[in-house]
C-alpha cells in the first residue's frame, strides 16, 4: 500500500512538473501568480503547496527538471562521429532555448539579482556541457585549464548569442547551429595552439 501511494505521488509531482514546464516555457516567473498556476492547471493551489512548499520552490524544480533532460540528451550519442554529436549537442541546446525561452533567459542571466540557486544550476549545466565537448574532442571530460577555460569561453558565447537570437530569430536553426559549431572548431584550434597536448580533433582542421 505504501509503495503504491509513493507510485501515485511520484506520478502526480510529474504531472504537475510538465504542466509548470508548459506554463512557465514562455512566461517569466513574476508574470504568474500562484492563483494563475492553479487555475490554469486546474487543480488546487494547496496541492503545489504540498509538494514544491512555495512558488519558488515550484519554479526551481521545473528549471531543474528541463536543464536535466537537456544535459542528459546532449550527454548521449556516443556511438555519433565527432563532427555529428557536436551537432546533436548544438542543436539540443538551441532547441531547448527556443522551446523554454523564459526559464532560459532566467537560467542564463542568473535570476533576479544574484540567485544562487539558479546561479547554482547554471554553473551546473555549464560544467556538464563543457564536459560534454571535452569527452567528444578530447576523449575525456577531465581536461587541463586552457582546454576547459576555451571551452567554457565558447560556451558563454554560445548563451549570449543564443538569448539574442531567441529574442531575434533572423537566422533559422539549422544556420545558427553550423554557425556555432564552426565557432567551436576555431577554438579547438586556439587551444590546441595554447597547449599542443590537446590537439584538434581531425574535423576541427576542416572547420568541423
Amino acid at each position: 500500500m505504501r509503495a503504491r501511494g509513493t507510485e501515485r505521488s511520484l506520478a502526480r509531482r510529474a504531472e504537475l512538473l510538465a504542466i509548470g514546464r508548459r506554463l512557465f516555457a514562455d512566461t517569466s516567473y513574476d508574470a504568474l501568480s500562484m492563483d494563475d498556476i492553479a487555475r490554469q492547471a486546474r487543480v488546487a493551489k494547496g496541492l503545489i503547496y504540498y509538494y514544491f512548499q512555495s512558488k519558488r520552490g515550484y519554479y526551481l524544480a521545473i528549471i531543474q527538471e528541463s536543464v536535466a533532460d537537456l544535459v542528459s540528451f546532449a550527454a548521449s550519442g556516443l556511438e555519433l562521429a565527432r563532427v555529428d554529436r557536436a551537432h546533436r549537442t548544438v542543436d539540443s541546446y538551441l532547441r531547448y532555448a527556443e522551446s523554454n525561452q523564459a526559464a532560459y533567459r532566467t537560467i542564463v542571466s542568473g535570476g533576479v539579482g544574484f540567485d544562487a540557486e539558479v546561479h547554482a544550476i547554471r554553473d551546473s549545466v555549464r560544467e556538464a556541457i563543457v564536459a560534454t565537448i571535452a569527452e567528444a574532442a578530447y576523449g575525456r571530460s577531465d581536461v587541463a585549464p586552457a582546454a576547459r577555460m576555451g571551452l567554457l569561453a565558447w560556451l558563454c558565447g554560445v548563451e549570449g548569442a543564443t538569448l539574442d537570437w531567441i529574442d531575434r530569430p533572423e537566422l533559422s536553426r539549422d544556420s545558427m547551429r553550423e554557425l556555432l559549431v564552426r565557432m567551436l572548431g576555431g577554438t579547438l584550434r586556439a587551444i590546441e595552439e595554447l597547449d599542443p597536448a590537446y590537439p584538434a580533433p581531425e574535423p576541427a582542421r576542416r572547420d568541423l
